[in-house]
């Protein structure tokens, strides 16, 4: 069989390069006029009062989104809480002592599984067996439907993180007659640890924008988030009912929580991309 000329092979490699640019260039342009919008119009918002302030009611100006505000961080610090232990210590399992065992296997295809189901499937679980059992929506819901979406992240992150660390360094710490468990604390996990940080925040930063499980959860109030055991306000579902609402002002208000919400998923995206950059990997 004749192979392709070299002219041939640099065509089709130039014509490959420029629509792998041509996709770049349209994804960055896109993202760009989408937080150029975001930042244009949620700058307005922004002042003292939406940061200490409670929303106003319906027709009224004024009023801030703080309640939205804490809540989400209430919510998400509770599922960082419950996700970030039980994925760690799925992760070092799999890739530290099941490896090729059958549940390891089951472990690790269910992660892959959760990891593409859409978020708002995670929502109607947690409605179904909190929600509706309790009778009434719950911040204590919307964080278990988040640490749901964060889980699968955080354990897939885990066991990749571990499995680039050199088993000449297990071998070493073995050798020296150090216990298994303690060679994965102290020098796998330490080795990891950038790494590992970096996958929990990218977690997080995944979480952080869902509005559709909390819809089915949290719901969202108007008022201080005292406890968890109530409907508890947040920023995404604030901006959904926001933005469909005919008055100009909470419109307004919607683009500020937008822009509130993104500069948080950017920043801790960059933060990310640091430990990234510094752990080398």
């Amino acid at each position: 069989m004749r192979g392709r000329s070299i002219a041939s092979r640099r065509r089709v490699d130039h014509s490959m390069r420029l629509a792998a640019g041509c996709a770049a260039t349209i994804g960055i342009l896109l993202l760009g006029w989408i937080l150029a919008t975001v930042v244009s119009r949620g700058v307005a918002a922004l002042s003292p009062v939406f940061f200490t302030r409670l929303p106003t009611p319906p027709g009224v100006t004024g009023g801030g989104l703080a309640n939205a505000m804490l809540g989400t961080l209430l919510m998400t610090a509770l599922a960082a809480v419950l996700a970030i232990p039980t994925g760690l210590m799925a992760g070092v399992y799999l890739a530290e002592y099941g490896r090729e065992s059958r549940f390891a296997a089951t472990v690790r295809m269910a992660a892959n599984i959760l990891m593409g189901v859409p978020s708002i499937i995670s929502g109607v679980f947690v409605y179904t067996f909190l929600v509706a059992t309790t009778g009434h929506f719950s911040g204590y819901a919307g964080a278990v439907a988040l640490a749901l979406i964060m889980l699968p992240l955080i354990v897939r992150t885990t066991e990749d993180m571990l499995l680039l660390v050199p088993s000449a360094l297990r071998e070493a710490g073995l050798a020296l007659g150090t216990p298994r468990w303690r060679v994965t604390r102290d020098i796998v996990l330490r080795s990891a640890s950038k790494g590992l940080l970096t996958g929990v925040l990218l977690a997080v930063a995944r979480v952080s924008g869902e509005t559709a499980p909390l819809l089915f959860t949290s719901l969202n109030s108007p008022y201080w988030p005292q406890r968890l055991g109530q409907p508890t306000a947040n920023l995404t579902v604030t901006i959904f009912s926001y933005a469909m609402s005919p008055f100009r002002d909470w419109q307004s208000q919607a683009w500020g929580a937008a822009l509130v919400v993104t500069l948080a998923v950017l920043a801790t995206s960059l933060v990310a991309r640091l430990f990234i950059r510094v752990k080398g990997v």
